[in-house]
C-alpha cells in the first residue's frame, strides 16, 4: 500500500486497517522474539541500542490516569522515540495487547510498553510492518504525533 492510498481512506478505515497490521506484526514478532515488554525493559533496550528498535506502542489503562511516574515514562518514551525516528503508537485495551503479546493473559504485569525490534537479518520484517510505518507518517502530517490504534476484538 503505497502513502497515497493510504490518504485516501477514511479514518475509520484506515485505524481499523492499522489495528490489524498491528496485531499481525506483534504476533510475527513475538514468533521471531523480537519483542520487548514492560517500560523499565523497553527503556534498556533504547538506552543500549536504541538501532534495533523498529516500532513502539504505549498502552495506557484505568492506572494511567493516576500514575504520575508511568505518565513521565511515556513522555520520555515518545520523546525518545520522536528523536530517534521510532514510529509509536497507543492502544487503549491493554488486556488485548497482553493477550496477543503474552503466553498467559497474567504474563506481565506491566505491558504499558511494548518495543519490536529489528533481528539482525531482517527476516520478518513485511507489508504489515510497512502499512504502520506509513499510518504513522500520516497520522504525524495530520500533526497526530502519537496515534491511537484500536486492536481487534476476538
Amino acid at each position: 500500500m503505497t502513502f497515497e492510498e493510504v490518504l485516501i481512506q477514511k479514518p475509520t478505515e484506515r485505524a481499523q486497517c492499522a489495528g490489524t497490521a498491528l496485531e499481525e506484526v506483534l504476533v510475527t514478532a513475538k514468533d521471531n522474539d523480537s519483542l520487548t515488554v514492560g517500560v523499565y525493559e523497553c527503556a534498556k533496550v533504547m538506552n543500549l541500542d536504541p538501532d534495533s528498535v523498529s516500532f513502539c506502542v504505549l498502552a495506557m489503562d484505568e492506572e494511567f490516569e493516576c500514575d504520575i511516574a508511568l505518565q513521565i515514562h511515556f513522555t520520555l518514551i515518545q520523546s525518545f522515540c520522536f528523536d530517534n525516528d521510532i514510529s509509536i503508537v497507543r492502544v487503549s485495551d491493554m488486556q488485548r495487547l497482553v493477550e496477543i503479546v503474552g503466553d498467559k493473559a497474567e504474563q506481565f504485569e506491566d505491558a504499558h510498553c511494548v518495543l519490536i525490534t529489528n533481528p539482525a537479518d531482517g527476516s520478518w520484517e513485511g507489508p504489515a510492518l510497512e502499512k504502520l510505518h506509513l499510518f504513522c507518517e500520516e497520522s504525524r502530517h495530520l500533526n497526530d504525533w502519537v496515534p491511537e490504534i484500536s486492536l481487534p476484538e476476538r
